[in-house]
């Protein structure tokens, strides 16, 4: 059996590709070690890393040995109990050498452990968003603070170092040299044909003059010639830059909260940790995204992120008043041209006698229009209350771009997470 082992040391960075490759490899044990973390963990603990266990049967490395058929010998020293013929008893019993992970006790004192590893906080957070993605998000027209890219905007012999072309410099320093080189060269031809005319004539008919003025005047032209610049500073070009105006990727999230009094504190904890990832979620994969904390009960507050996530003001259930000030939010600062709007909704459900049927006529008449998608997550373990059934209808208005789902325990914020923000094959 043979081994190849690369003890090669790692190059610059080069244990960055290598961890990666790995994690790519072990993708499904880790994402699974996540998602389990993710369930079980509190919500302001929800950014650092993760260890990660993974049993030792499951990282065996691939080996090479030689295949069957051929005659070959093979000695094994220190064999003192068998000779040929012999046959081996199979071991009986648990034993085996199994580590945590590979069976129950040893009595051979051996055994493999599971490998550990420990996942940083950029690591984790890619799993947990693993293929995930805004639904619909679309490139808007220019804005007023117009978005721009940095575009190549050909030659100038002005610029910085880092921007010279060399081989448009090469070229222009090659043509100036042709240029400067061209009239010397035709007049050293000439004094060179002129002194070997001279020098070719009788001695009687020789002028030593006129050679020794041709030979001053062939050395001076070569030294003109040597003297012109391989390159000048007249020759040097340098790559130019513009600014293009881009269209924008911008997107706005509303995130909408139910803190009626209906609202038990686990329910509440159960939004929280849902909005928590939302938040992860969007400020791992989008540099130009907004968000807008909206909380409810009889009346609706944009707030802060920090009043959002522990104030404790609650009372009644209007959420008529919620979507109403989501619509003059929308109004005042974000137009539908420019940007992708957004909505999250968390609630239990439970609102004021004919509120529901305002929500709806809100929602398909004048929200839903603007919108690139909502989400709402329903969390109770009762059954639906009146605010669900008149969203199904809106659903079936709007079934790509309207999305609900309940949740019962914690345990089923991220599964539910995942249905309502998993990538699209397509996008409209």
């Amino acid at each position: 059996m043979t081994y190849f082992i690369d003890r090669r040391p790692n190059a610059k960075h080069k244990s960055a590709v290598n961890r990666q490759r790995f994690l790519e490899r072990y993708r499904k044990h880790i994402k699974r070690s996540v998602e389990e973390a993710v369930n079980r963990r509190s919500i302001t603990d929800m950014e650092r890393g993760e260890n990660v266990s993974i049993p030792a049967k499951d990282i065996s490395e691939p080996v090479f040995q030689h295949g069957p058929g051929g005659a070959r010998n093979i000695v094994s020293p220190g064999n003192k109990e068998f000779i040929a013929g012999d046959k081996i008893r199979r071991p009986s019993g648990q034993g085996g050498g199994g580590g945590a992970g590979e069976g129950g006790p040893s009595n051979q004192g051996e055994g493999v452990d599971e490998f550990a590893f420990t996942l940083s906080r950029e690591e984790f957070l890619e799993f947990v968003f693993d293929g995930l993605e805004l639904p619909h998000l679309q490139r808007k027209p220019l804005k007023s603070l117009e978005e721009v890219k940095m575009v190549r905007a050909g030659l100038s012999r002005d610029g910085v170092p880092s921007r010279i072309s060399i081989t448009r410099s090469m070229r222009e320093a090659y043509a100036r040299r042709i240029a400067m080189r061209a009239p010397i060269k035709r007049a050293l031809r000439e004094a060179i044909d002129a002194l070997e005319a001279e020098e070719r004539k009788d001695t009687v008919l020789r002028n030593p003059t006129r050679i020794a003025e041709l030979k001053a005047e062939i050395e001076r032209l070569e030294k003109r010639i040597a003297g012109v610049p391989f390159i000048d500073t007249y020759d040097l070009r340098y790559h130019q830059l513009s600014a293009q105006p881009q269209p924008s990727n911008q997107a706005v999230m509303f995130c909408v909260m139910d803190v009626s009094g209906s609202m038990t504190q686990n329910h509440k904890d159960i939004a929280k940790r849902f909005f928590l990832l939302l938040y992860l979620f969007l400020e791992k994969h989008y540099e130009k995204v907004e968000l807008v904390f909206v909380r409810h009960h009889t009346a609706a507050r944009e707030v802060s992120e920090e009043e959002f996530f522990y104030s404790r003001e609650t009372g009644g259930t209007i959420v008529s008043s919620a979507l109403n000030l989501v619509n003059k939010i929308i109004e005042k600062r974000y137009p539908v041209g420019q940007w992708n709007l957004y909505v999250a909704q968390a609630s239990d459900g439970d609102n004021w006698d004919d509120d529901s049927n305002i929500c709806r006529d809100l929602l398909v008449k004048q929200l839903m229009p603007q919108l690139q998608y909502y989400a709402y997550v329903e969390i109770t373990p009762h059954d639906h209350q009146s605010l669900w059934h008149e969203y199904e209808s809106v659903v079936k208005e709007f079934p790509e771009r309207f999305a609900m789902r309940q949740i019962v325990e914690a345990g089923d914020i991220y599964p539910v997470f995942r249905e309502l923000f998993k990538r699209r094959l397509s996008q409209s």
